[in-house]
């Protein structure tokens, strides 16, 4: 099994910045992709960006796209996602995710004010 602890969320005003972190432990070998996604009450589990483990380019959904950067840490299996000119749509609690299985951490909320 894998196991995912996120952190790093909190409250920021508009045109803040927050740094998430993702901490893999356990069969981190198995992992191929980590991929962070964001809910909001009431609403889908939404996208938000993709980090290969093999290296190829990450990629981000439309609405974090030049705002949101995805990066990694090999040595401690951990995935950020720099976030940065936040605005209040981005309010929603943030999940890491792995595949090819499909493990899930905690969330970490994140709160944009206006």
């Amino acid at each position: 099994q894998v196991q995912l602890v996120e952190s790093g969320g909190g409250l920021v005003q508009a045109g803040g910045s927050l740094r998430l972190s993702c901490a893999a432990s356990g069969r981190t070998f198995s992992i191929t992709v980590m991929d962070w996604y964001r809910q909001t009450p009431g609403k889908e589990r939404e996208f938000v960006a993709r980090m290969w483990w093999s290296g190829d380019s990450p990629y981000y959904a439309d609405s974090v796209k030049g705002r949101f950067t995805i990066s990694r840490d090999n040595a401690n299996n951990t995935v950020y996602l720099q976030m940065n000119n936040l605005k209040p749509e981005d309010t929603a609690i943030y999940y890491c995710n792995t595949l090819p299985r499909n493990y899930w951490g905690q969330g970490t909320q994140v709160t944009v004010s206006s």
